[in-house]
Order: structure tokens, then C-alpha cells, then sequence
């Protein structure tokens, strides 16, 4: 009884995971209509997306950034807000605020919350660098919690909840970066490059036409939110388990063990978190390629967007031209899977 049980119970696992490789497929499907190239970023959002974690996006203005998160919302049928971030932006404009409104029939005054953007499934918080920090930590609550508090009142979000925010890396002055306890409450932290020269050329062919793609939904918030259930339940093997965390506990100085270029040209090293979102990106990796099982290759092929963000070099490796993403596949080239241990 008990062998058929695991059979079964097998079986069902095999079968969830078949679901979601076959939306995943759809999803890619209907956004490759509106998207040319930037596999990597398209594939790094939906791996996100089916972990529950939000996305930190740099690049230069013109990447279709918008139109790419926009377009993964029609796919999944969730409702898509974006808010300019300027310097005149106040917290109250994200989350809400109370208005006192006189009710008609009984003249009486009363205070009554009116929900802000923020109140979505998909917020794109649009060059979120712009804004001081006194705004940008409207967020924080939001984005761990999935709720938000105004005037002493807690308010839950609708779910899914995601952030997605952009960042333009060539513009500095008149911005507000990020502090380290706001980039760590995002899962990935993702690059977006200029296209090659060839996918460029598509896409101005298919932006000057005439021709307007319709994207189809094949796919709702519930589903999203039971196949994210499914993400987290995915076993992992402990010895896939020790190297994240062996992978993160290396790149902070302090660590007994740490590699030489860490301890001179780092000055914090990844949190907890960090383990955190290597184990989850290689869960939702494992499953979204139709795998029931999770790889040390799973934990590898997330660790850039998951530690990039989450290492803050010093002024010594500033002055030998070496940043966080540099120290991150650097540590992939030295940091070997325990043995035993971590």
C-alpha cells in the first residue's frame, strides 16, 4: 500500500510539473508575439514570477521593459500598474491615503481610505531610483508582507502581488540609489542589454507596420498561485541545499574560509536572503523545465541574478575596475559543492 501510494503520489508530481512546463510554454508563446530576443530577461521574469519573487531591472531607456511586463500580465490575465517614480512623489501616492468624505444622506463626515496603485497583481515601479528614499521605502512593506499599513489601518494586497522596477544606468544625476535593505527585498536583480543587430532590425520592422498583435490569457492568478505552491514544495537534495548556502556564506568577508578576493575587495556579502532566493530561482528552474528534482546547476544558473545586487565592493576593488557581477562568477569558478559540511 505504501509503494502505491508513492507511486501515485509520484505520478501526481509528474503530472503538476508537465502543467506547469506546458504554461510556461504558452506564457513564452504569447509574449514572443510583442517581444523579440532577450531570452534570458524573459526567461529570468517568469522564473520569478512562478517563484513569487520580485525583479530589479537596469537598462537604458527604449528596451521594451514596459511592454514586456505588461504583456507577461495580459498572458496571465493580472492586472498591470505602472507609476512613474519623480522626486515629487510622496508615499502616499503609491499606497493611498484617507480622504474625509461627507456622506449625502446623513451629512455625517468620515474618513475613507482610497487604495493607491500599488493596490495591482503587477507593479512597475518605472526608474525607481528617481525618488528619495523616504518614498521608495513605501515599498518595503508591500513587497515583504503583500500588505500595507496607512494611518495605523493594515490593507492587504491582491495576489499575485509582484514588483518589477527598472533603473537607468546612465543617467545618476537627480537619483536616490537604492539602499541595500530595499535591493534585497528583490529576488533578481537583471540586466538589459541592447539587441543584436539582426533582432533590432525585427524589431523595427514590426513596430513600424500596421499589424497589432493580440496576446491571449493562457493563464490566471489562482493557477499562478497553486503552480508557485507547487515551486515550493519541489524537494531538494541537502547536498544542493548546503551549496547555496555555501555560495552565499562565501562572498561575505567575515566568513571563516572565504576566498582571497573576497575578503579584498568586498565590504558585505550576501544575506540570508540570498540563500533564500538561490534555493527558490532553482526550484522554480527545476520545475519550469519539466525536471521533479533540483540541480546544483539550478542553484548556478540563478546565482548571478540572485547575488549581484545582494554584494557591496569596496573602494579598493572600485580602483582595480571590479564590480559584483565580477565577484559572483568568480565565486562560481571557486566555491565547490560540500562534501560534507558547509
Amino acid at each position: 500500500m505504501a509503494g502505491e501510494l508513492s507511486r501515485s503520489e509520484t505520478s501526481a508530481a509528474t503530472d503538476a510539473i508537465a502543467r506547469i512546463r506546458e504554461g510556461k510554454e504558452k506564457i513564452l508563446r504569447e509574449v514572443r508575439k510583442v517581444i523579440i530576443g532577450q531570452d534570458r530577461i524573459v526567461d529570468d521574469v517568469i522564473t520569478a514570477f512562478f517563484a513569487g519573487g520580485h525583479c530589479l531591472i537596469t537598462g537604458v531607456p527604449g528596451l521594451a521593459k514596459t511592454l514586456l511586463i505588461s504583456s507577461l500580465g495580459r498572458a496571465m490575465d493580472l492586472q498591470f500598474r505602472r507609476i512613474q517614480f519623480t522626486p515629487d512623489l510622496m508615499p502616499a501616492d503609491i499606497t493611498g491615503s484617507e480622504v474625509l468624505e461627507e456622506d449625502t444622506a446623513t451629512r455625517e463626515r468620515e474618513l475613507k481610505f482610497h487604495p493607491g496603485p500599488i493596490f495591482t497583481n503587477i507593479l512597475l515601479a518605472d526608474e525607481i531610483n528617481r525618488t528619495p528614499p523616504k518614498t521608495q521605502s513605501a515599498l518595503l512593506e508591500a513587497m515583504q508582507e503583500h500588505q500595507v499599513t496607512v494611518s495605523g489601518s493594515t490593507y492587504t494586497l491582491r495576489e499575485p502581488f509582484f514588483v518589477l522596477a527598472t533603473q537607468n544606468p546612465i543617467e545618476h544625476e537627480g537619483t536616490y540609489p537604492l539602499p541595500e535593505i530595499q535591493q534585497d527585498r528583490f529576488m533578481f536583480s537583471l540586466i538589459i542589454d541592447y539587441l543584436p543587430k539582426d533582432q533590432e532590425l525585427d524589431v523595427v520592422i514590426a513596430t513600424t507596420g500596421s499589424r497589432v498583435e493580440d496576446i491571449a490569457v493562457c493563464m490566471e492568478g489562482p493557477e499562478l498561485l497553486a503552480y508557485q505552491q507547487m515551486v515550493r514544495e519541489t524537494p531538494v537534495a541537502e547536498p544542493v541545499l548546503r551549496y547555496a548556502v555555501r555560495l552565499a556564506a562565501k562572498s561575505r568577508p567575515t566568513e571563516p574560509g572565504a576566498p582571497d578576493f573576497v575578503r579584498d575587495y568586498v565590504s558585505w556579502g550576501a544575506s540570508i536572503r540570498g540563500s533564500h532566493y538561490l534555493v527558490l530561482g532553482a526550484k522554480a528552474r527545476a520545475v519550469l523545465a519539466g525536471r521533479p528534482h533540483v540541480s546544483i546547476d539550478d542553484v548556478r544558473s540563478v546565482a548571478l541574478p540572485v547575488l549581484r545586487h545582494r554584494i557591496v565592493t569596496n573602494f579598493r576593488a572600485e580602483s582595480a575596475g571590479i564590480d559584483a557581477e565580477q565577484v559572483v562568477k568568480r565565486l562560481l569558478e571557486t566555491v565547490s559543492p560540500p562534501t560534507s559540511g558547509l
